[in-house]
């Protein structure tokens, strides 16, 4: 049986701790099979090391709104919206902001 893609990235990551994109590529996996929050730790750690354009901060701002945690899950989208603008990405900025204004 062949390592799964969690397996590989976690041994990745062993030899290359500060990979980026190994980081946000776990931190994906972690999302896709819902674990929460391993793949906000990741996350965390991923922004840690990159200059993201948008894409990891709405990532983050919707696994820790699915946790509940409403105030981390909007400065997230705060920041992407920062980092998007910065990057020249007006339709993720917009993205961002009508996901903090319709926040219920």
């Amino acid at each position: 049986m062949s390592p799964s893609r969690l397996e590989t990235l976690s041994r990745m990551l062993e030899s290359r701790p500060d990979d980026p994109r190994l980081r946000f590529g776990l931190a994906m996996e972690y999302l896709t099979q819902e674990r929460l929050d391993e793949g906000v730790a990741e996350l965390r750690r991923y922004l840690a090391l990159a200059d993201d354009e948008g894409n990891a901060w709405g990532r983050l701002g919707a696994a820790l709104r699915t946790q509940g945690k409403d105030e981390e899950a909007q400065e997230a989208y705060r920041s992407g919206i920062e980092a998007a603008q910065r990057h020249g990405h007006p339709t993720m900025v917009e993205e961002f902001e009508e996901i903090l204004d319709d926040w219920e």
